[in-house]
């Protein structure tokens, strides 16, 4: 890769490590699921009318806006909300890499390596380290809430893989179009009106800039670069950028939200990304 796009691949991977700490800052200032539902409003509008819509089925574009857009981000939000803190968040989201080899070895038969199964059991040992570290920045439903949304994660990427060779960012912005009505609607019958109504009275600079972040810093801009980069080279050669996610994420928790990791979550963390190199690195075995 050229000088240029190893940094823009880098500052992909820093921007989307830093958007959990932009996260907990934005669950601050709205219920988690409102927040996500204005965070994909202004992913999709106004975009979606100067983009045209990728060519892909209206099915597989729902089927991920859903499974992304509602299901995995209120998982996420929701369980950050309800315990943990954005730098384990970071990395315990990136057990979407391991669920992803084994739905990809039961929908598609495409079997993982040994060292894959090797890196799968590593990575889930350092999530269930992390699990013995319970306290307020570590609850049981918060943890669990994420590695779930990890695997909705997980179950999007299958359908990205029917999708295709398709532009990222429009299919971004058309996926963004699915969610924002769901999440309003399950942001009125879970949080309440009242809820939404006072986060959106007391509007800051803070909770506007977080909006700001995830919807076009994170989401536009990171996916346009990002499916640039796999435009030109291939996914195999940009995906293993992801690896370094979680350490910004931990990284830039610790800088601005002073979070503390300890020994053990910091070997946990070591486990996790030596499971996520064994899991990427690793090409799967033949199709049964």
């Amino acid at each position: 890769m050229r000088p240029a796009h190893v940094f823009l691949a880098v500052l992909v991977a820093a921007l989307w490590g830093f958007n959990f700490v932009v996260i907990k800052i934005g669950i601050a200032h709205f219920p988690p699921l409102l927040f996500s539902a204005l965070r994909f409003a202004f992913a999709a509008v106004p975009l979606v009318f100067f983009i045209p819509k990728p060519n892909v089925e209206w099915r597989i574009i729902l089927g991920i806006g859903m499974v992304l857009g509602v299901f995995k981000f209120s998982l996420l939000f929701v369980g950050m909300d309800l315990g943990l803190s954005a730098g384990l968040a970071s990395l315990v989201l990136q057990s979407q890499a391991f669920f992803t080899a084994i739905l990809v070895a039961l929908v598609f038969g495409e079997m993982p390596r040994r060292m894959q199964v090797l890196g799968i059991a590593v990575a889930f040992a350092g999530i269930g380290l992390i699990a013995t570290t319970v306290d307020n920045s570590v609850t049981p439903v918060g943890l669990a809430m994420v590695v779930a949304a990890g695997f909705m994660w997980a179950v999007s990427n299958l359908l990205m893989k029917k999708a295709g060779q398709v532009d990222m960012l429009g299919l971004m912005v058309w996926v963004s179009l699915v969610a924002p009505i769901p999440l309003f609607l399950l942001s009125m019958l879970f949080e309440g009106p009242a809820a939404g109504q006072a986060a959106l009275a007391n509007l800051s600079l803070q909770g506007i800039g977080s909006i700001l972040y995830v919807a076009f810093i994170s989401t536009i801009f990171g996916f346009a670069v990002w499916g640039k980069l796999i435009r030109i080279y291939g996914a195999g050669t940009v995906a293993p950028f992801s690896l370094l996610v979680p350490i910004f994420g931990m990284g830039s928790s610790a800088l601005v939200l002073g979070e503390e990791f300890g020994m053990i979550r910091l070997a946990a963390a070591v486990l996790v990304i030596v499971g996520l190199v064994l899991t990427v690195a690793m090409k799967p075995a033949a199709s049964r």
